[in-house]
């Protein structure tokens, strides 16, 4: 796993130092050594984490006859297979790495047919010494990130924002559209990111810049359509498929292990795995546990597991680290547990396996529908979702406008339209809220309707809501929040996670499901449930979701946790955002327990501490080590 940085820009004539400083920025990314390519008015570096023979993995890799050069960050599982089929169509290699694969592939098919005929996670950049051409891809989900900033005659890319900071010529701007979407949805939610004229590479799209000019094209996309297939083939194909997806994703020169919490997703893909070690995060309250329940499943498996307790002085002194290694705000307090989590497993590993990916492709989010637990209300749900549409809508409505009752929401959640309720998996502000709260010069920006209308404009024929809402969370939730932090937080461990669910042979199987067999009377994700009976003790294959719980409304009611949100809360640049009264007297409740804004005042603390941060300490990274405490 490694991090790639880049630049084209003919006003920088000693590139070295500058290709070098934005290098040594993402050193994190990969800790073993580095490489980098000077030509013309371009610069290339790439940074490794050794997971293979050092000497086999250097970057720039090149061509036979050094014309062209290829820098990566991912894994191409299915190499082996594509090196036999170039070789036999004349190419030579020099190393037995998947990098080399990208550059003959890319020499042999063009960047479309070499596409198609890869599996993996990957952010790669190809550069033709001839022409000056560079070419580019990001993989089909996003595992891996990749941006890029075009203004002025100055092209930069890279694995990270923060490394952009050191071209000379990059003008480091706040976007001020970014910050009223992003209190809503807690995460950076436009394509243009919190850095002015910061864009991200899409998920499955590639890129060219050519004669100063950037393309970029789609080249992959989720395309649900439902199959004819019995639950029980069903439920064949997905367990066959998760196990050669685990299979693949566990091959590697090091010891993988598997991060592991109470939930299907991960316990599915450890008891396929079986790897030695195991790891789970607790904190030092008793409010949640995941890490009890990931030890029994260990125990019942005979795996061995480390957990972890996090205290919440770590946790609430590693926030401004968090936000450093996000490059932008994001108030998923998750980032928080898979920051220790991938801290705790680098004492063992290099890389690890997880379970993102799971809940988007086999519909296990409680917002597709699944609130209830009453299971008269369920069936009732199931018989009104076969209402012609018209009916169906109407019926929403009407609930809609009903006092609340027992399952109110799950009954509409299942008859109505996903454009008319559903944003995503996260909903933070509304976006009244949201714009009462900012400063006016922050209101002009997209609205929600516009941001979430880029994917349901896609899927606009889809018969079926609940693939609606799950192709908004692969292009949205998942992408700008799921596995970024997933990146980010094992990145900044030097840790390299695998994602076996978010594989494009798992995707074929999940994209043709009928989402009765996924959500249904009886549960969410439930043939993937069914499915991991076969690897899982039953009553783990049933267990419900809780994500990476976090206690921060217990953190916000301490004494010293609530001083230090108020402090940033009073601080003059504050003021600049937000309408500082309003927040503090958020806070204040909150506090006193008259409000429960935990995830509100959370969201805005996360935006000015990366503010601060980014902006007012210009990006120096904090200088805090958090520790976590293995029980």
């Amino acid at each position: 796993m490694c991090g790639i940085v880049g630049f084209v820009d003919k006003n920088i004539t000693d590139k070295k130092p500058v290709i070098e400083a934005m290098m040594d920025t993402i050193k994190h990314r990969g800790p073993n050594s580095s490489g980098e390519l000077l030509d013309g008015d371009a610069a290339l570096g790439f940074r490794r984490l050794s997971i293979i023979d050092i000497s086999s993995g250097m970057q720039p890799i090149y061509n036979e006859d050094r014309s062209k050069a290829v820098i990566f960050n991912g894994e191409i599982y299915n190499y082996k297979d594509v090196r036999k089929d170039l070789k036999e169509a004349g190419h030579v290699f020099t190393t037995d790495t998947d990098t080399e694969v990208l550059l003959h592939g890319f020499e042999e098919w063009g960047i479309e047919g070499l596409l198609k005929k890869i599996r993996g996670m990957f952010a790669f950049v190809i550069y033709d010494l001839k022409t000056g051409d560079i070419t580019g891809a990001r993989d089909f989900f996003g595992i891996k990130p990749l941006y890029y900033y075009n203004r002025e005659g100055t092209f930069i890319f890279g694995s990270e924002i923060k490394s952009f900071l050191k071209e000379p010529n990059f003008k480091k701007e706040l976007n001020k559209a970014a910050l009223k979407p992003y209190l809503t949805f807690q995460y950076s939610a436009l394509n243009e990111t919190f850095f002015k004229n910061v864009f991200r590479i899409p998920e499955g799209h590639y890129f060219t810049y050519k004669n100063g000019k950037l393309s970029i094209k789609k080249y992959w996309d989720m395309s649900f359509k439902e199959n004819n297939l019995s639950f029980e083939e069903t439920v064949k194909r997905i367990d066959k498929s998760i196990r050669e997806s685990v299979n693949e994703h566990s091959i590697s020169d090091v010891p993988v292990g598997s991060l592991l919490s109470s939930g299907v997703d991960s316990s599915y893909v450890t008891a396929v795995l079986k790897p030695q070690h195991t790891y789970s995060i607790d904190f030092d309250t008793s409010t949640y546990e995941e890490g009890t329940a990931a030890k029994m499943l260990a125990d019942k498996l005979g795996l061995e597991n480390t957990r972890g307790i996090v205290t919440k002085e770590e946790a609430v002194k590693s926030i401004p680290l968090i936000q450093y290694y996000m490059d932008e705000p994001d108030s998923n307090p998750s980032c928080i547990p898979l920051y220790f989590l991938t801290k705790l497993a680098s004492k063992d590993v290099t890389v690890i396996l997880s379970g993102e990916g799971a809940d988007e492709l086999f519909a296990g989010y409680a917002n597709y529908g699944f609130h209830s637990h009453s299971k008269v209300i369920r069936v009732v749900a199931e018989d009104l979702k076969h209402l012609p549409k018209g009916v169906k809508y109407k019926l929403a409505h009407g609930l809609k406008k009903l006092p609340n009752f027992p399952g109110r929401l799950h009954l509409y959640e299942s008859t109505a339209k996903a454009e008319e309720f559903f944003i995503g998996q996260a909903k933070i502000f509304n976006e009244k809220e949201a714009a009462d709260l900012v400063k006016p010069e922050f209101e002009k920006s997209r609205s929600v309707k516009d941001i979430v209308m880029r994917s349901y404009s896609k899927v606009s024929g889809y018969n079926d809501e609940v693939k609606k809402m799950q192709y908004l969370d692969l292009h949205q939730f998942m992408s700008n929040d799921i596995l970024l932090k997933a990146d980010r937080m094992s990145m900044a461990n030097s840790m390299e996670l695998r994602v076996p669910f978010l594989d494009k042979e798992v995707a074929k199987v999940a994209a043709g499901i009928p989402t009765k067999y996924l959500l249904n009377s009886k549960d969410s994700k439930y043939a993937l449930r069914v499915a991991a009976e076969r690897a899982l003790p039953k009553e783990w294959a049933k267990r419900e979701k809780l994500g990476f719980p976090v206690p921060i409304r217990d953190w916000i009611k301490t004494k010293e946790v609530y001083e230090q949100f108020r402090d940033l809360f009073s601080a003059d640049f504050a003021a600049e955002f937000f309408d500082q009264d309003a927040i503090l007297k958020m806070l204040d409740g909150c506090y006193r327990g008259e409000n429960d804004d935990r995830r509100k005042v959370w969201t805005i603390y996360t935006f000015l501490i990366w503010y601060k941060v980014f902006f007012i300490d210009d990006g120096k990274k904090p200088d805090v080590d958090p520790k976590v405490l293995v029980n």
